[in-house]
């Protein structure tokens, strides 16, 4: 009786054994297969979209950057998950190097420029990055705009150097810290080991089938912009940028407690401007109380809200934006030339809805 209980318990042993090395086997195919997908989009990606603007090393870094136009130096940092190009397909690009020198930069980790894993990226950090950047290209002063998580790094350069940054312009910026359920699922591919592996296998993939959803919710309520589906979502999805996104999703709360304490430190003019029907950065706790705190503390701040917008106004209101541009750039003295028929054509299909 007892030898027969053993047998079946070391028979049990034995199947329970087996299909765990079976699971196991079928687990790294699938991981191996995955990475071979995921290897050959991102090749894909890359041949499909080269660098298409110039590169610059600076302390130890190098980055990528697009400039068009000429005139006052006005600088692009695009938000979580989207490259500089970002700005030409929401029309910016145009609309604005028509009168200015439109400088877009592949924030560290984004696009083609690099971002080692030595220094923590927090938005100072990218800050002192762009500022020396800039500087090592002949820059001395700019107006700085901020989509999004770029919205910190622009605070952070105006806090930084406020004898180099002339003015900021800040679209649908988190300012404030506030809870986040989302973090903890966007920042699983920063995590050391186990982010790694599922950034080269299966989190691209799973982010690929998301993507239309993901791009609905930040465009909601108006419809993605046909302009937005230019941009490759496999060039969004390589697994270094992954890597990148899911870092400053981790960051985004803190980067937030620690800017907002020193916003009263802030010396140059700002421009505002949210969607009130953000569903990724709620506009009252964020852009609305940035603009009563900066004026309670005397500083210079203009709040524009725009009706029926959500996150990605600079595709809804890009004639808007423009205009904030303009503004900062008239209070600061600066010397704008006439719009260009393309940038005019442009601005005035935007103000008409077109």
């Amino acid at each position: 009786m007892t030898t027969s209980i053993t047998r079946r318990r070391n028979s049990i042993g034995n199947d329970t054994g087996g299909r765990l090395k079976t699971g196991l086997v079928l687990a790294g195919l699938g991981l191996a297969a995955s990475y071979l997908v995921v290897r050959s989009k991102t090749a894909q990606a890359e041949e499909e979209n080269p660098p298409r603007g110039k590169f610059v090393e600076v302390d130890g870094v190098r980055l990528h950057y697009l400039e068009r136009g000429s005139g006052p130096v006005l600088v692009l940092l695009h938000g979580n998950g989207v490259l500089a190009n970002d700005f030409e397909y929401s029309g910016l690009v145009n609309e604005l190097s028509g009168r200015y020198r439109v400088i877009a930069f592949d924030r560290p980790g984004y696009g083609y420029s690099d971002r080692p894993r030595s220094t923590v990226w927090t938005p100072d950090a990218q800050a002192r990055l762009l500022h020396h950047a800039l500087q090592e290209i002949g820059i001395d002063s700019a107006i700085v705009l901020g989509h999004s998580w770029g919205t910190m790094v622009a605070l952070s350069m105006g806090l930084q150097a406020p004898d180099f940054v002339r003015g900021l312009v800040l679209l649908s910026g988190y300012y404030y810290p506030t809870l986040r359920l989302d973090v903890p699922f966007v920042a699983q591919p920063a995590i050391p080991v186990i982010g790694d592996l599922m950034r080269y296998t299966v989190s691209p993939l799973i982010s690929r089938l998301l993507w239309p959803l993901l791009s609905k919710r930040v465009f909601a309520p108006m419809l993605v912009s046909e302009r937005f589906r230019q941009l490759s979502p496999w060039m969004a999805l390589r697994p270094k940028q992954l890597r990148a996104s899911g870092a400053e999703a981790a960051l985004m709360v803190p980067a937030a407690m620690s800017l907002s304490k020193r916003l009263d430190q802030l010396r140059v003019p700002v421009q505002i401007i949210t969607g009130t029907q953000d569903k990724i950065v709620k506009p009252a706790p964020n852009s609305e109380r940035l603009h009563e705190d900066l004026q309670a503390a005397g500083k210079s701040s203009e709040l524009h809200l725009q009706p029926g917008v959500g996150h990605m106004v600079h595709y809804a209101e890009p004639g808007r934006v423009s205009q904030a541009v303009d503004a900062i750039a008239g209070q600061v003295g600066e010397h704008l030339s006439a719009r260009s028929p393309k940038a005019q054509a442009l601005a005035e299909a935007s103000e008409s809805g077109v």
